[in-house]
């Protein structure tokens, strides 16, 4: 049962916290749960949708604690790690130069470039999803990268779990809190929840200033994937 409620010990897991902090924000209300018979119940739909509003919030700290939490929930070890995120990109979905100039064409065109890969059953599905999501709330992160993806994943929509990255060097305006320009989109299509949340923390992680700089400066795909690979090797090596 995926969506089944959770306790605040269970939840406390799941996000690598200890359970008088949640038990704290969760009496403060700003956690997404609920008391029934005098104990916190988390939802674990309403937890996937928090955790996607709040990833970027997190410190380095609570992000690595979130990605081995979700790690054991799920049945996985803890004690290996593994480039969870740029083993999902390939060469053809990236373009560094995307042909949009609007919040829907960009999603269009994010659509048409996960097309390329092969990968992608239903890309009008997809795209449907995406506009959903972005009603709901902009994926747009303060430092000029958003993270469209679907509000729960989709097993059926693609052949596996993949990324795509676009580029808009001019940048447009996804609704940053910021108000700034996006100018990087990285499309994420997961099949399960845990795995979505796993990379969502992991590409947090890898988006660090440096990293989002010398996206923006290179010039061509292999470029762009050599970056993060890079990135995601060093997060492996130092856990």
């Amino acid at each position: 049962m995926p969506y089944r409620n959770m306790s605040l010990d269970d939840f406390a897991k799941y996000v690598g916290m200890d359970a008088r902090d949640v038990k704290r924000l969760a009496d403060r209300g700003k956690l997404p749960g609920q008391k029934i018979g005098g104990e916190w119940r988390f939802n674990r739909a309403r937890v996937t949708e928090w955790l996607q509003q709040e990833m970027h919030t997190l410190g380095e700290e609570r992000l690595i604690a979130l990605e081995r939490g979700i790690r054991s929930s799920s049945g996985l070890s803890t004690e290996t790690d593994e480039l969870t995120v740029t083993d999902m990109i390939g060469l053809e979905g990236i373009d560094p130069s995307l042909p949009a100039r609007t919040r829907a064409s960009v999603l269009r065109e994010m659509v048409s470039l996960a097309n390329r890969t092969g990968l992608l059953y239903d890309p009008a599905g997809l795209l449907t999803a995406l506009e959903q999501r972005e009603e709901m709330c902009s994926t747009a992160l303060p430092n000029g990268v958003a993270l469209p993806h679907p509000r729960q994943p989709m097993p059926y929509v693609s052949a596996e779990p993949l990324i795509c990255i676009g580029r808009v060097p001019k940048g447009i305006g996804f609704g940053s809190t910021s108000r700034e320009l996006t100018h990087l989109f990285f499309l994420i299509c997961c099949h399960h929840d845990h795995h979505h949340l796993r990379v969502l923390a992991r590409l947090v992680r890898l988006l660090a200033a440096e990293n989002v700089a010398g996206l923006l400066e290179v010039e061509t795909r292999e470029e762009m994937l050599q970056i993060l690979i890079e990135a995601e090797k060093q997060i492996v090596a130092e856990k």
